[in-house]
């Protein structure tokens, strides 16, 4: 039997301009806990055997792109961002590290029917007043409001629509966002809660949960 690698690469991102780091979201320490996380369930992930992986917001596409590199080419990959501009990086980060990703300019998963294997999202989580929720290219990929919730909030009654039965759904939270509040909103659509990984830098701490549906 083919022994399979278990570790997952950075995605190469030096193809993207300074000028592109003016209006998407720059990978930075909760890109690379989310990618240490998938590395550290990518077990998990392929015994899921999965089809179709989507991304959510997914900015300059380092993580989906990850993912993609791990599993290969096997699964449909798909991200979106509300950003044109960060779908189309998105898409070139992908190819420049050869593979494939479709990237879809929407709203959250507005428009999405496909059943997803492995949902990803990195939300916009910082704690900000509500009027700076949606502002500009780069306050949509930080600003949270109130609680740093009510980006993610607005995707949490879809996850259960879009994922497949065997999917899974990764999300980062920071400590603010009340991680097992959030737990509660999704237990009561039936998915159990795990912290896979957490991680402080500077004065945040940060966590990705890991969604799967109650047996």
């Amino acid at each position: 039997m083919e022994h399979q690698n278990t570790s997952i690469k950075t995605p190469q991102f030096s193809h993207i301009t300074p000028e592109d780091l003016d209006h998407i979201y720059e990978p930075s320490e909760d890109s690379f806990l989310l990618i240490d996380t998938l590395e550290k369930d990518l077990e998990l992930i392929r015994a899921r055997h999965p089809a179709v992986c989507l991304e959510v917001g997914s900015g300059s596409g380092v993580v989906i792109t990850a993912l993609a590199t791990a599993l290969g080419p096997y699964c449909c990959y798909l991200a979106t961002d509300i950003n044109p501009r960060a779908c189309r990086i998105t898409q070139e980060t992908g190819q420049v590290n050869g593979v494939s990703v479709n990237a879809i300019n929407t709203d959250l998963a507005s428009g999405i029917r496909a059943q997803i294997d492995v949902l990803i999202f990195n939300p916009p989580y910082v704690v900000t007043p509500s009027e700076e929720v949606g502002r500009g290219d780069l306050e949509h990929t930080w600003a949270g409001g109130e609680l740093g919730r009510e980006v993610m909030d607005r995707l949490f009654p879809r996850v259960g629509e879009l994922l497949s039965p065997k999917g899974v759904f990764y999300l980062v939270v920071l400590k603010e966002n009340r991680p097992q509040e959030v737990a509660e909103v999704m237990a009561l659509q039936g998915f159990s809660c795990s912290i896979v990984l957490s991680r402080t830098t500077g004065p945040e701490k940060l966590s990705v949960l890991r969604f799967t549906r109650d047996r």
